[in-house]
């Protein structure tokens, strides 16, 4: 891809898709997020309750962008991207169930300053119960993989999801990948990637991202300073074991994309049987 010298503008792209009355709050509260003239685009991945299109139509910095089907959150996000233009030089990517606190993301971008090789920059996310999620972690590994699967429904502050989870004190550092549910990039850095692998319809794809963004040479940065919550899961709750499925097809594509070769057949194998087991367990039971 041919490098882009992008202005220093700021444009806003979230996935819709049936986003009901947490999309008007999104939009509200980001007012109040940052000092600078933003651009949102709605990457819409096939609404029908027509509340994307009602609020593009009533703001003026809003745009409805439709991608054309349901394209997966990655694949959403790239449509959205990519209908910026070139004044657009940072890049929020965000779930339209987010409440931004104020000054959020000037904080940021703030801290972008402060780390000239950061290339993706993730709030502090609180559910909306004040409890703080756990958004910037380590990337997976077949250990803390295993130990977490196993463990943690029933153990939960055993040390493999403590790891994985890295529920520290919430201070300024890098991590091995940030949240997708919010994130701030460098659209240099977002490119250098060429953005979402678009394999991953949902789930995964913000721990893909991280992890290639690092072995591009950036920096994936946790900025506690800047807050937002969560209202989560109002469009995947009406499809749940669907997610789920979801869920597992996803961690599979990512473990079995690291772990290639002969040699690795037999744990692909294992890993397949396994997560198939696990999503027939959960949802029979549900």
């Amino acid at each position: 891809m041919a490098r882009v010298n992008y202005g220093d503008g700021l444009g806003v792209v979230t996935v819709t898709y049936s986003p009901g009355e947490t999309l008007a709050p999104f939009v509200d509260t980001l007012e109040k997020a940052t000092s600078r003239p933003v651009q949102v685009i709605l990457a819409d991945n096939g609404s029908t309750d027509g509340v994307p299109e009602e609020l593009a139509a009533a703001r003026e910095n809003v745009t409805f962008v439709p991608t054309g089907g349901n394209l997966g959150y990655g694949g959403g996000a790239n449509r959205g991207v990519a209908a910026l233009g070139p004044d657009i030089g940072w890049v929020l990517i965000s779930n339209p169930d987010i409440e931004f606190a104020p000054g959020s993301v000037d904080a940021l971008i703030a801290a972008a300053e402060r780390w000239p090789r950061g290339g993706m920059f993730g709030p502090l996310i609180r559910e909306p119960n004040g409890e703080v999620y756990p958004s910037a972690r380590l990337l997976p590994s077949i250990g803390r993989g295993i130990g977490h699967a196993v463990f943690g429904p029933v153990w939960k502050s055993n040390p493999w999801t403590r790891a994985y989870r890295q529920e520290t004190e919430p201070v300024e550092r890098t991590a091995g990948w940030l949240s997708g549910s919010c994130f701030l990039m460098r659209r240099e850095a977002f490119d250098s990637v060429s953005g979402f692998d678009e394999r991953y319809f949902m789930y995964f794809e913000d721990v893909d991202l991280g992890e290639r963004v690092g072995a591009a040479g950036w920096l994936n940065v946790y900025v506690p300073e800047a807050e937002v919550v969560h209202i989560g899961g109002h469009s995947t709750a009406r499809s749940s074991d669907r997610m789920l499925r979801e869920h597992h097809r996803s961690a599979y594509r990512y473990l079995a994309d690291r772990y290639t070769g002969v040699l690795w057949a037999p744990f692909r194998a294992v890993l397949k049987a396994g997560l198939a087991l696990r999503v027939w367990a959960v949802t029979r039971k549900s």
